[in-house]
């Protein structure tokens, strides 16, 4: 059985979950060329916990965590299943705790309605550890690498490049230069499978980092599905693009090499 192939997905605003645009196009396009997954296992931006957990409820709710949009927005469900038996494994190991309490959050939904609007692939979250460091998220990642093997879906949902402080609100489609410098040099280290350089972005400038990545929990997700690929899958983009001249929309696609 092949394995499945990783995604990292630049999500950006929650609005994406309801709009018609280029990316939401992309994210159709993905639909139709991957393979079905037996359950998608999301580490979203937006779950940040002391201490790695697994989400294991057979029912997760849609979180709506955000405020000040509008109303279509706060109404949106999506009644995935959760992955429940695949969470388990996971607690298994003990630096992972099962939280039976959590759902998904807009770093999952806003994605997953779009590459499955049925809501009928079973669907669980890894949480981010803030006690981490960059090279123990990646080392993380690659334990939890065996869930391609079994049929299920990584999906890393972040941002690239988050920094909502500097948005330019007059320019929807611009990138400020140190916005691209950045984007530019995670791309480089991706396409290179140079997994230290990702758990090691500081060494680019610390400025550059700060500006970048105000908090970082935008830029985790990467290392995860940096930690479960390897020099054997081959990279692709889906997506390329700026939002606001502080947002990174790329998507990151791996695939086992020969499975496309």
């Amino acid at each position: 059985m092949p394995k499945m192939p990783v995604l990292f997905v630049g999500h950006g605003s929650p609005m994406n979950a309801i709009e018609h645009n280029a990316f939401t196009e992309a994210l159709a396009r993905i639909r139709e060329q991957l393979p079905r997954p037996k359950a998608v296992c999301v580490v979203s931006a937006h779950w940040v916990t002391d201490g790695a957990r697994v989400m294991t409820s057979e029912q997760p709710r849609t979180i709506h965590d955000f405020y000040g949009f509008p109303r279509a927005l706060y109404e949106v469900q999506y009644p995935a299943p959760g992955a429940s038996a695949e969470a388990e494994k996971l607690a298994a190991d003990p630096e992972i705790s099962a939280d039976p309490s959590w759902g998904l959050d807009h770093g999952s939904w806003s994605v997953l309605r779009h590459l499955y609007p049925q809501a009928d692939v079973p669907a669980f979250q890894l949480s981010l550890d803030q006690r981490r460091s960059f090279k123990e998220h990646l080392a993380l990642g690659r334990e939890i690498a065996s869930l391609r093997e079994r049929g299920v879906l990584i999906l890393g949902s972040g941002n690239l490049v988050h920094n909502l402080g500097r948005m330019d609100w007059e320019h929807p489609h611009s990138a400020y230069d140190w916005a691209i410098e950045f984007d530019t040099r995670v791309k480089n280290a991706v396409n290179a499978h140079d997994a230290a350089a990702l758990a090691a972005p500081e060494k680019w400038g610390e400025t550059l980092l700060e500006t970048a990545h105000p908090t970082v929990e935008h830029y985790l997700p990467l290392l995860y599905c940096m930690g479960s690929t390897g020099e054997g899958d081959e990279v692709s983009y889906p997506y390329e693009g700026f939002d606001f001249g502080s947002v990174s929309m790329r998507m990151i696609r791996f695939d086992e090499s020969g499975a496309r």
